[in-house]
């Protein structure tokens, strides 16, 4: 019995595209789709800024930025990305990939600034994901490993962000405790029942399944939770959240803001929560908002508060900028790289094919003229060119003991 889709083709219509007919709501789940609302969210979040504050408080913020602020927050970023870095490379190293600290900070300097040139926020992460597992030959560990780096990063500002909010004095303190029982409750609650689903889905899910998701609960555990990785994972975290947090009070320092440490603590805070929101342009967005919210409510005037945003974000930027060191720096490797790997012949350097040596043409000329059988021979014989030319190409131009002709690597 034929389909429908079978009866469409025979009948000479077009057969349509099941990607083209899905509804809208499949359409938005996609994951292109989503990176694209977000860009337009943050987008608009911007503009929604601009219009309620003026551009004053963005030209204000850039006019502040001077030659030691920006070496202080290329400082700041020296120390939170060779200490990423080193959270990556234990990660790495407990789920079993070598990852030297080098390199480790090289490419963690390339996704910063991609993740900060980029839309999204994350496409640097992706991409040293992906490079990392493609050059292990383990593509699925190597993203692995930097998913679970990331997770050890956003649970340690969960934790120090949701004890700061609680105990330091705040904007959104009494309404954070006020929701701080039900949250929990939420969370212990969506907690056991995710743990319901997942010993379901194991006592259920084929052998080969099953043994993939306890692989990966067995990483998780030693890349993070392990005797030797789990002192490392907390220092580092710990490290570059406080850098974070020192980075964000250099920019309420370049703009003028008189607030003390204690107070700009849970602001910090709120903004970098603010910051992990898919909904921003290269960072940019909800951080800006949040941190305007935040101040006004604090009474140090929500147009200041966009401004210590904005200086923050190019401080940011600033302390990325190394990664662009990285990059150019791969990309001539790799251009020296490809052409000494090309190949290359005398004759092929000098214009033309290499020709037969000088001292065949009279041999051939003598047997010529000694005997016509060996005229023939040598009329259909292959050129001795041929035969050179012929190693230049993949395939072998001559079969050996009737076998079909195979590549020379074969």
């Amino acid at each position: 019995m034929s389909t429908r889709t079978d009866r469409v083709a025979e009948a000479g219509a077009p057969v349509p595209d099941r990607a083209a007919s899905r509804g809208l709501p499949a359409r938005l789940t996609t994951r292109t789709a989503r990176t694209r609302l977000g860009t337009l969210a943050g987008a608009a979040l911007l503009v929604v800024l601009v219009w309620r504050l003026g551009t004053g408080a963005f030209l204000d913020g850039l006019r502040r930025i001077d030659g030691p602020a920006l070496l202080a927050a290329l400082g700041i970023g020296l120390v939170t990305t060779v200490f990423s870095a080193w959270r990556w490379a234990l990660v790495a190293r407990g789920i079993g990939i070598r990852l030297p600290l080098g390199p480790a900070v090289a490419d963690y300097y390339r996704a910063l600034f991609l993740n900060a040139a980029l839309p999204g926020g994350v496409l640097g992460d992706v991409h040293r994901a992906v490079r990392h597992g493609q050059s292990t030959g383990d593509l699925g560990r190597g993203v692995r490993a930097v998913v679970l780096e990331r997770t050890a990063g956003q649970l340690a500002l969960f934790v120090a962000g949701g004890v700061v909010l609680l105990t330091a004095p705040s904007p959104v303190r009494d309404e954070v405790r006020h929701a701080a029982l039900p949250a929990a409750l939420a969370a212990l609650a969506a907690l056991g029942a995710c743990a319901v689903v997942l010993a379901l889905r194991m006592n259920r899910a084929p052998a080969r399944r099953g043994r993939a998701l306890r692989g990966v609960l067995a990483e998780a555990r030693e890349g993070l939770l392990s005797r030797r990785n789990a002192p490392g994972v907390l220092v580092s975290s710990a490290v570059v959240l406080a850098g974070y947090v020192a980075m964000f009070v250099l920019a309420a320092r370049v703009v003028g803001a008189g607030a003390s440490v204690p107070e700009l603590l849970p602001l910090a805070v709120l903004a970098l929560l603010a910051m992990g929101l898919p909904l921003n342009v290269g960072g940019w967005g909800p951080r800006e908002g949040v941190t305007a919210w935040a101040f006004g409510a604090a009474g140090l005037g929500a147009g200041r508060g966009l401004s210590v945003a904005v200086v923050y974000g190019v401080l940011s930027l600033a302390a990325s900028l190394p990664g662009v060191v990285v990059l150019v720096a791969r990309w001539y490797a790799g251009l020296r790289a490809g052409a000494r790997s090309a190949p290359a012949s005398p004759g092929a350097r000098r214009g033309g094919y290499p020709g037969p040596p000088p001292s065949t043409a009279p041999v051939a000329s003598a047997a010529s003229a000694a005997s016509p059988s060996v005229v023939s021979s040598e009329k259909y014989a292959p050129k001795e060119s041929a035969r050179l030319a012929s190693s230049f190409f993949p395939f072998s131009a001559e079969p050996s003991e009737g076998r079909p002709m195979t590549p020379e690597s074969v």
